[in-house]
């Protein structure tokens, strides 16, 4: 994509550990020093990978991307569960892990395959009267949240070194996958939290154009505009 006056289109962003999505918004309006960008899919601060960051025209498009079936690799650790359901809260319960075998983890993830509910957690940017769970969270507040409806399309089990657990997941929009780690520790008898997480695909988009944290800047502005994708370009990509 070309520089030009009037900057549209999509670009993707390799997020880093320890930043928020509205940082990575905030470094992308500085570099291309425009005012109109979005992104499409908070990633949690202690999450990596793909970022959809929409610009000038492309935020028309940001509901219809979010909508899409995205993809993470995580590693869940058994034994412990958190305020926040990874490893970023206080811990809630210590367990001993039982010498499972890869049958018996298999069975786990197998209960989450497919279509179900799933009940949000707490410390998420849901709101309630307007006010995001994860602040009346912080006030020590538990409020009744709706179960969500969601869908696991598939998923795979990477590597068992007990008590960690690493998997690839795809899954729907709006699901979280720290509750999944949660759920399938519940299952297993012995309780778990998220401990790693990386998005690495969101509907047609991957990480092979994606540009680093460190690219976001703005002597780098020209680079960051040619990797962006036109908004014709995410069209055909998308077979729209």
């Amino acid at each position: 994509m070309k520089a030009s006056n009037e900057i549209d289109g999509v670009l993707l962003v390799d997020k880093a550990p320890g930043m928020t999505s509205h940082d990575v918004v905030a470094m992308v309006r500085r570099t291309l020093n425009i005012r109109k960008v979005g992104h499409c899919g908070t990633l949690d601060p202690m999450a990596t990978g793909l970022l959809i960051v929409v610009v000038g025209r492309g935020t028309k498009i940001q509901d219809l991307l979010m909508s899409e079936d995205k993809e993470y690799e995580g590693t869940l650790t058994l034994g412990q569960t958190t305020s926040t359901q990874d490893r970023e809260g206080e811990v809630l319960e210590v367990r001993e892990v039982p010498p499972f075998t890869n049958e018996q983890i298999a069975a786990a993830f197998a209960k989450f395959q497919g279509d179900f509910y799933q009940l949000p957690p707490m410390v998420s940017a849901i709101k309630k009267d307007g006010v995001p769970l994860y602040k009346l969270a912080r006030k020590g507040q538990v409020i009744e949240r709706e179960p969500r409806f969601v869908s696991v399309t598939a998923h795979r089990i990477l590597s068992i070194n007990l008590p960690e657990i690493g998997f690839r997941v795809l899954c729907s929009k709006g699901f979280y996958v720290r509750t999944y780690a949660h759920d399938i520790g519940q299952a297993l008898g012995c309780g778990a939290h998220l401990s790693s997480l990386r998005r690495t695909r969101s509907g047609k988009f991957d990480l092979s154009r994606a540009v680093s944290i460190d690219l976001l800047k703005p002597e780098n502005r020209l680079e960051v505009i040619e990797k962006m994708f036109s908004l014709p370009e995410v069209s055909l990509l998308r077979g729209a």
